[in-house]
C-alpha cells in the first residue's frame, strides 16, 4: 500500500476486504460543503466511487450543474437534503436516496437547521478527483468561478455559477464557508 502525502492509504481490489471507518478517507472543504473521499474509482476498477458530503445548516452545495459522464445517488445519513432535479424539487430524509441522472440539470442543499450528511455514489467513478482538485484550490485560496468551469470541463461537468443568488433566495440558503 502506498501512503499519499495526506496520510490517505489507497487500496485496490487485489488487497481484499477492508474497513473504511468514520474518520478514514481524504476530507477536503469545498466552501459550503465538505467532501470525504471514501472509495476511489481506482479501487473499483472504475465502476463507482463513494464520497461523503457533510453540509452545514441551510447551505447550498453547488450552483445548478449537470454531469455528462456519471449518475449520482445521494443517500441521506443525517439531516434533510433538498434537491432540484430539472424542474422538480424533492426533500429527502434519513434513509432516503435521491437519484440524479447524468445530463440533467440539478443541485442540492441542506434543507434543515441541523447538519446534514449524505453518501454520494458516483457511477462510473472518477468524479471524486474533481472534488479533490477543487478542495486543493479552495485550501490554497485560489478558487474562482472561472476555475470551477475550467476544472469542471475536464470532468464532464457543466456549471452555472450565476444561479447561486437565485437558488439561495428561492430556498432560503447561504453559499460559502461551511458552518
Amino acid at each position: 500500500m502506498d501512503a499519499t502525502t495526506t496520510g490517505l492509504r489507497r487500496f485496490d481490489a487485489s488487497q481484499g476486504p477492508r474497513l473504511v471507518g468514520p474518520q478514514d478517507g481524504k476530507l477536503v472543504e469545498l466552501g459550503s460543503i465538505g467532501a470525504r473521499m471514501m472509495i476511489w474509482t481506482e479501487e473499483t476498477g472504475g465502476d463507482f466511487s463513494l464520497v461523503e458530503h457533510p453540509m452545514g445548516p441551510r447551505r447550498l452545495a453547488a450552483p445548478l450543474h449537470k454531469h455528462s459522464r456519471e449518475d449520482e445517488y445521494s443517500y441521506v445519513l443525517e439531516g434533510r437534503m433538498g434537491a432540484l432535479l430539472g424542474d422538480d424539487v424533492v426533500h429527502a430524509e434519513v434513509g432516503d436516496t435521491v437519484f440524479k441522472p447524468r445530463d440533467q440539470w440539478h443541485t442540492f442543499w441542506n434543507a434543515g437547521d441541523e447538519p446534514c450528511r449524505i453518501l454520494e455514489i458516483l457511477a462510473p467513478g472518477g468524479f471524486e478527483h474533481f472534488f479533490d482538485e477543487l478542495g486543493e484550490l479552495n485550501a490554497a485560496g485560489d478558487f474562482s468561478p472561472e476555475k470551477l468551469i475550467e476544472i469542471g470541463a475536464r470532468y464532464g461537468l457543466e456549471a452555472r455559477p450565476e444561479t447561486i443568488p437565485e437558488l439561495c433566495e428561492r430556498f432560503e440558503l447561504e453559499f460559502g464557508d461551511n458552518a
